[in-house]
């Protein structure tokens, strides 16, 4: 009799691991962004501030190039396209409990609640594809820069970091703001810049850490 769970393949414990934090922070990374944080006052570049859910963010491209560099870019890329199922599933929850399910008679906070955590239509819309177009274009850049796996792995993940925050900033901000009467190009300048910081201090130590992490995990026991 044919034992089809004998016969089914094994995720390796770091794919494993690495796929339900990247989902959790495709969900996070929405939530974070509500707050505006200061990342102080640099040399030559002023006062920066970033929106929060960078931070997750940047966890999302260090782990989709970490797979890309364990398992190949084929792999990333599809963890990647799964991370738009946590994404539009929180994005429909929240449009739920904010528009339909109604609030308990004694809680006062819905108000507050709906104008930080709901968004519209259009920045959600602006969400998936900024998502969607930077991340892959982060695991492809990360798989070709420098000859790709095995070489220059930290310098491969930064130079892929930047330049796919640049494409999701530009992208998200122009789907999301372009036509009303706010300075676009001033609010891109100032994420950019401040996102393209913390690329440099956060991804290539973080790449190198959860590649590490990735083989100690599939280490033969």
């Amino acid at each position: 009799m044919h034992d089809n769970a004998a016969s089914a393949p094994a995720i390796p414990r770091s794919l494993f691991a690495l796929s339900l934090l990247y989902g959790g922070m495709c969900v996070l990374a929405g939530v974070l962004g509500v707050k505006l944080a200061s990342l102080g006052t640099w040399p030559l570049l002023g006062d920066l501030a970033v929106e929060s859910g960078i931070f997750a963010f940047l966890l999302l491209v260090v782990m989709a190039s970490a797979v890309a560099e364990l398992f190949g870019q084929d792999v990333a890329n599809k963890l990647v396209r799964f991370g738009f199922v946590p994404l539009i599933v929180s994005m429909i929850l929240l449009t739920v409990v904010i528009r339909v399910v109604p609030p308990a008679p004694f809680w006062t906070d819905q108000d507050a609640f709906a104008r930080l955590l709901g968004q519209g239509a259009r920045m959600q819309f602006a969400g998936l594809i900024s998502y969607g177009t930077s991340q892959t274009l982060n695991v492809y850049l990360f798989s070709r820069i420098a000859g790709g796996r095995g070489k220059m792995l930290m310098l491969r993940a930064w130079l892929a970091s930047m330049l796919s925050q640049v494409v999701d900033t530009i992208l998200f901000i122009t789907i999301s703001f372009y036509g009303q009467d706010l300075p676009i190009v001033s609010i891109m300048q100032g994420q950019i810049i401040s996102k393209l910081v913390l690329s440099t201090i956060m991804v290539p130590p973080l790449i190198w850490v959860f590649v590490q992490l990735g083989k100690w995990l599939d280490r033969p026991e």
